[in-house]
Formats: structure tokens, sequence, C-alpha cells
């Protein structure tokens, strides 16, 4: 039997919110670098792009994991989102190497930075903004249990600390004079937004290589599991792997054989509500076996 929860369309709102909070940072950051000339803030405002490619992209695949189950997709939709991850993880590199291009450019011809005051404030309010909405991306995605609005908040928390990193580096360039610190600046951040795309890339790998479910809720399987053991019941071959907002765990509970098919049904019923109280959004396959015959042992090596 199988136990599920549909997933929660209100992920697509917060995915909506980004993309506002994209177009909104986009419009500031260009419209400091227009002020100053800064290559650094060219670099910001690259990143704002792929943020809004990336929150496109995001609301895309929520709408599309939200679908129900059908004939040809029975176990539901709930992977779209790691499409979304991994075409976010594509775009920020894509956007690094543009941004190593340009300030490759300005380290051979420094210039200097003009009206550095009010482009600094374009862009801290834009900071502002990124750093507000990724809070409240992160919220959700611990509510819902969602990849891509985790992906997209640690996203804007990366671009957050990008445009500090530019902000200090203007800031050196108006202080010291030293113009190449602006490109140089815009290297680290190229460097760093590397790094960003790459880690997203390697949690798309291990979420569509059906990863299984992490330690603390086998911990918690495992707890109820107990509770059962102590009535003379047992369990092998559990997998168990996550695909989105849902989890998936099967698993083989072992009876007296001499128990009347309603009996075990009832405790295999009991485990699996038990479970999805316990982690909810968990679809729990049981397969009832007589502990007493040794065909039912013969699988015990998936456990």
């Amino acid at each position: 039997m199988s136990l599920s929860v549909k997933p929660s369309p209100s992920a697509r709102s917060y995915a909506a919110l980004s993309m506002g909070a994209a177009v909104l940072t986009i419009g500031l950051k260009f419209g400091a670098y227009a002020l100053t000339g800064s290559v650094g803030l060219l670099s910001d405002a690259f990143e704002s792009i792929v943020n809004l490619a990336a929150a496109i992209a995001a609301f895309w695949a929520l709408s599309y994991a939200a679908k129900p189950p059908d004939a040809k997709h029975t176990f539901g939709h709930s992977k779209a989102e790691y499409f979304s991850s991994a075409l976010e993880g594509l775009l920020i590199l894509v956007a690094a190497g543009s941004i190593a291009i340009a300030a490759g450019e300005r380290l051979s011809h420094p210039q200097p930075i003009e009206q550095a005051g009010l482009g600094l404030a374009l862009v801290l309010l834009a900071t502002a903004i990124n750093g507000g909405v990724a809070w409240i991306l992160l919220q959700a995605s611990q509510r819902l249990r969602s990849i891509t609005l985790r992906a997209d908040a640690h996203h804007l928390l990366t671009d957050v600390w990008t445009s500090v990193g530019v902000v200090l580096g203007i800031g050196l360039v108006s202080v010291t004079g030293w113009l190449v610190l602006d490109p140089i600046v815009a290297l680290l951040v190229a460097a760093n937004i590397v790094w960003t795309g790459f880690k997203l890339l390697g949690e798309t790998g291990s979420g569509l290589l059906d990863s299984a479910i992490p330690d603390e809720e086998q911990k918690a399987i495992a707890l109820i599991m107990s509770e059962y053991e102590t009535q003379g019941i047992q369990f092998h071959a559990l997998r168990t792997r996550v695909a989105g907002a849902r989890r998936f765990v099967s698993f083989h509970v072992l009876v007296p054989g001499a128990w009347t098919v309603q009996r075990g049904h009832d405790v295999c019923e009991a485990i699996e509500q038990g479970i999805t109280l316990a982690l909810p959004g968990t679809d729990v396959t049981t397969h009832l076996e007589p502990s007493e015959d040794p065909i039912s042992w013969d699988d015990e090596k998936l456990s």
C-alpha cells in the first residue's frame, strides 16, 4: 500500500516573488553600473540576470512538479525540480564566464569609477532586497521541502555576499585609488559563482541518482520500527529515496505465519501511517511476509 501527499502549489508563489525581486535588482544594479562604470558592479548585475532566469525555471519546475501522478508518471512529477536546479547551475557557470571576460579586459585597461556613492547606494538597496527574499525562500523551502526554493535561496544569498564584496572593492578603490582592485574583485566574484554553480550541479546529480533520505529521517523510521520489533515483528529490505519534495520508503514486514491476512494488513497500515505522520510528504510501501519461511529472508541483502 502507498500513502502520498500532494505537493503544495503555494511554492510557486515564492518563485514568483523571486522573479519580481530579480527584475527589481537588475534595474538597480545596471543603474549602478551606468553611473559608476565599475566592472565589479557589471558582474553583480549579470548575476541578477541569472537570478531571473533561475526564478523563471523554478516557477516552471514547481508548476510541473505539482501535477498529480498519471499513467506515464505513476510516481508523480516531483523530480522536475531537479531540472530547475540543474539549469540554474549551468546558468551560473555561463554568468561566471562572462564576468571573467569583462574583468580580464578591464584588468588590462583600468578605468576610473565615477559617482561611487550613488552607485553603491543602489547596490546596497538591491542587496537588502535579495537578502530579505532569500530569508523568505529559505523558510518556505524548509516548510515545503522544496529543493528548488532552497537552491534559489542559496543562490540569492551568494548574490548578497557577492554584492558585499563588490561594495568593499569599490570602497577600497575610492580610498586607495588603485583602479586594478575593481576587476580583481570581479574575478573573485566569478570564482565564487563557479563554486556555487558546481555545488548546485552536484546536488542535482545526487537527487537524480535517487539518493537515500537523510540520516536523521532514517533514524525516525528506525524508531517507529523498534516499537513493533518488541512485539516480535521484524523488518528488512529497507530502501529510501528522495525526489524533489517527496520521499519514497519501502521495506518488508515479517510477521508470524499463523497471523491472519487481516491482522498483518492492519499492522502494515499502522506502520505506514506512523511513518507518514512523522515524515509528511512520504510515500510508504510495505511487503508482508511470514517470518518462518526461508524464502522471506532471501532478499534480506537489500537492507
